[in-house]
């Protein structure tokens, strides 16, 4: 298992925010904005589930999660489904599975594919770009697979997600190592801007068979007030020497 150097310093800015912010969400006003770009939404669809299957991708994650039978765990992003309908078996007729998206087109269709597929034990839910509007103490496990680069209010999109954990949960996140607007995330900057909002990293790993990585998030007592929040940069230079730990 590798995990984060914990003494690697990451650097966060003050950076002035902008005196216009008619094109932001007005729930998000009060966080400041990414020092970064953010991705353009993607394809609903990562990839095909025959190819991501071959590489036995749900199953690894999910056994990097932990994941068990009776869990609550939401699939944020689900798109299609492919999670969703995986978790949904893996934790069983006394666990529950919340999916989300933004796309009310990918909500329908992820409902039909649930009523057909007879998933009791999943429900479905409308997101917005700066709140998951997942119920406060809930889940075991929150999972963003290859979608968090496209948040594009991240800092207000955490902080309203952080009540959302059970003592003891986790958020997981699966993406690559590129720019962000190349819909990826430096690991190194992700880190930061989930330690800005009351999280800490617990796991990271360099999964090529994810295309990408596996990173694993626990919240932490307390959450900052949106004012004490501070954006990191989006550039954000690794330590000299500073890396995974193996």
């Amino acid at each position: 298992m590798a995990v984060l150097s914990a003494g690697l310093a990451l650097a966060a800015c003050n950076r002035v925010p902008s005196m216009d912010d008619s094109d932001r969400l007005e729930s998000a006003r009060e966080f400041p904005r990414p020092d970064r770009p953010v991705s353009e939404l993607g394809a609903n669809q990562f990839s095909t589930e025959t190819a991501r299957d071959k590489v036995d991708e749900a199953r690894k994650v999910m056994d990097f999660a932990s994941i068990e039978p009776g869990m609550t765990v939401a699939d944020i992003g689900a798109g299609e489904g492919y999670y969703t309908v995986r978790l949904a078996q893996r934790v069983g007729e006394d666990g529950r599975v919340l999916a989300q998206d933004i796309d009310q087109d990918a909500i329908q269709r992820l409902g039909l594919r649930v009523e057909k597929e007879r998933l009791d034990n999943v429900s479905i839910k409308l997101g917005a770009p700066d709140d998951p509007r997942l119920p406060d103490d809930s889940f075991d496990r929150v999972f963003m697979v290859h979608m968090y680069h496209e948040v594009e209010e991240p800092y207000a999109f955490l902080w309203r997600l952080w009540p959302s954990l059970k003592e003891g949960g986790q958020a997981i996140v699966v993406d690559v190592d590129r720019p962000t607007d190349q819909h990826g995330i430096d690991p190194f900057l992700l880190k930061c801007e989930f330690e800005q909002v009351g999280f800490k990293l617990d796991t990271f790993r360099d999964a090529p068979e994810l295309a990408g990585y596996y990173a694993q998030f626990r919240r932490l007592a307390t959450r900052p007030e949106p004012g004490e929040i501070k954006p990191c940069k989006g550039g954000v230079a690794r330590a000299a020497g500073g890396g995974a730990k193996k």
